[in-house]
């Protein structure tokens, strides 16, 4: 498996990942009618303006199998508050490269690519009721820090937010 920065030619792979990974995780956590309106082409419009924004200090990883094919990414941003810190926006695999190490290799090269930029915290936010997902940033030593509410659909979902404060730890 290899882990490199994602370019524009990984849009399309990108946006076909993300309605996968969300008709198969999210299946019983959001209503099944939100998920069959999932799109490629909505999703690769939304990638391709993640990657275009330039102003939010966006950027992209996958990993790529050895026949050379995108299964999984993670998306990631500058948050501008009083300090400058990280945000993990998305992290997504094929369900055939989960349990295998990919997504701590994509964590990892977020990490690295903050720390580069002088980035030295970052965080995430993950449904509620996505034990599989807390339970993996639970397995990198995120901290949870607060909740908050998100919106799926017309389906309200509760979402936690883990931090790490030391991004060192993650490389």
């Amino acid at each position: 498996m290899k882990i490199r920065k994602a370019s524009e030619r990984d849009i399309k792979e990108i946006a076909k990942i993300y309605v996968d990974s969300w008709r198969t995780t999210y299946d019983g956590l959001v209503p099944r009618t939100f998920l069959n309106e999932l799109s490629y082409e909505m999703s690769q419009h939304k990638w391709q303006s993640f990657y275009d924004d330039q102003a939010n200090e966006t950027f992209m990883y996958v990993a790529v199998d050895e026949m050379g094919k995108v299964v999984g990414f993670a998306a990631a941003q500058c948050m501008l508050h009083d300090k400058r810190e990280g945000e993990l926006y998305a992290l997504y695999l094929l369900d055939q490269c989960q349990g295998k190490g990919v997504g701590r290799s994509l964590v990892k090269a977020v990490a690295a690519h903050f720390i580069q930029n002088d980035v030295s915290s970052m965080f995430v936010w993950v449904m509620k009721n996505n034990r599989a997902g807390r339970g993996f940033y639970q397995s990198l030593k995120g901290t949870y820090t607060r909740g908050r509410q998100s919106k799926f659909g017309g389906y309200v979902v509760e979402d936690e937010a883990y931090k790490w404060d030391d991004l060192s730890l993650l490389t």
